[in-house]
């Protein structure tokens, strides 16, 4: 029997990930991507970090009361603060895909370090509002633990901090997400997946209520199903049919120092200043920020200003100087009105699958989004309800 083709518009790790399991489940593949083959997108930079703990650093208590002082704050955490609820995701949908991520280890090392996280508090005040979110996370049975300072010492003696207390989540992980990247390509590539490169879809052709095919770059591509995971770019790849999703692209910054004074073993995330930091082998990336402003990668030496002197404080033997000549990443973060996601059929267009809008979890994500996408192209029941996530919810 011939395999149905599917197109999946979009080559990040949400892209990369429905292209996998779609393959799995006996899907024909094509994966067409706006960036060269291998090439850099928001999925190459972030923090690598996979957090069932965490549905977003957003979603932090006191996050909201924060924002309007914030937003005035050029080096502040966030400079226009997007509408995101508590409610980003809920736990399961984050610990299925962790058990996903341990899954696709098991195939095939690519990284992953199961060694938890810890939530830094500078202040006994930011404990206390961690503390709230340890007892939400044990009460629904994932596993967390506030300590002092000298319990975060134990568990990670190889890096000097200079904190209150902080909370460990051991069940949390993290990896290398370019590695991560070119591991799940290789993977798509071995059963059979296509990749196009270099090409930005500006014609989507739809015929009696059903998407026909793709183009762009004077190239057409057909098929009997079509995923759009653009990310940020997801608007306006849907404007072509008429639909219209609200989507802000919220820039973060990162920035890879390859030979840091201290090393930690564990991730992190400096809680008052919402900064992400990850051992990546070697090297330690520093991540943050959430910058609203359109499809624009340029670097706001401000918003870099903000995550660099926010280090010192939480790692005393950290100093600005480490950073001089490293050379900052951004990556644009598709973010929806309510911070939930976008996953499901597009009204009026039943073979139009959209995955966008996972604003900071794109990576967290990946694996359990791109297992339902293939869930949806099966017409397979789904592992747990999505209406949250309907594309249409604010039409």
């Amino acid at each position: 029997m011939k395999k149905e083709q599917v197109i999946i518009v979009g080559g990040g790790v949400i892209g990369l990930c429905s292209a996998y399991y779609a393959l799995k489940r006996g899907f024909s593949v094509t994966v067409i991507e706006r960036e060269a083959a291998g090439g850099d997108n928001c999925s190459m930079g972030n923090a690598g970090m996979i957090v069932p703990s965490h549905f977003t650093p957003l979603a932090a208590p006191g996050m909201i009361s924060k924002g309007l002082r914030w937003m005035f704050n050029p080096e502040s955490p966030f400079y226009v603060r997007p509408r995101l609820n508590l409610d980003l995701m809920r736990w399961d949908l984050n610990l299925e895909s962790r058990r996903l991520f341990a899954e696709l280890s098991d195939e095939g090392d690519y990284g992953l370090v199961k060694r938890g996280l810890l939530m830094l508090c500078k202040t006994a005040k930011g404990l206390d509002e961690e503390a709230e979110v340890s007892h939400a996370a044990n009460q629904i049975g994932l596993k967390s633990q506030v300590i002092d300072a000298t319990g975060a010492a134990e568990l990670d003696p190889s890096v000097t901090m200079d904190i209150a207390g902080a909370v460990y989540f051991p069940e949390d992980c993290h990896l290398d997400p370019a590695r991560f990247m070119a591991a799940m390509r290789q993977r798509v590539s071995d059963l059979g997946g296509v990749f196009e490169s270099g090409v930005e879809i500006d014609g989507i052709e739809t015929k009696n209520g059903q998407v026909v095919s793709v183009s762009g770059n004077g190239r057409k591509f057909e098929g009997k199903r079509f995923v759009l995971a653009g990310g940020s770019w997801t608007p306006k790849l849907l404007d072509l049919v008429g639909v219209k999703l609200p989507l802000q692209a919220g820039k973060g910054y990162s920035l890879t120092m390859p030979s840091p004074p201290e090393l930690p073993q564990l991730c992190s995330i400096f809680a008052e200043a919402k900064v992400a930091i990850t051992p990546l082998g070697n090297s330690l990336r520093f991540s943050g920020t959430m910058e609203v402003g359109g499809l624009d990668l340029s670097i706001n030496p401000a918003r870099v200003r903000g995550i660099v002197k926010s280090v010192h404080a939480y790692f005393p033997k950290f100093s600005e100087l480490d950073f001089d000549g490293i050379k900052p990443w951004a990556g644009l973060r598709p973010v929806s009105p309510d911070g939930i996601p976008y996953l499901g059929n597009v009204r009026g267009l039943p073979n139009l699958i959209a995955a966008s809008g996972h604003a900071m979890m794109g990576l967290s994500l990946a694996p359990v989004s791109g297992r339902l996408v293939a869930d949806l192209l099966a017409g397979d029941p789904l592992f747990r309800p999505i209406d949250a996530m309907d594309v249409d919810r604010f039409s």
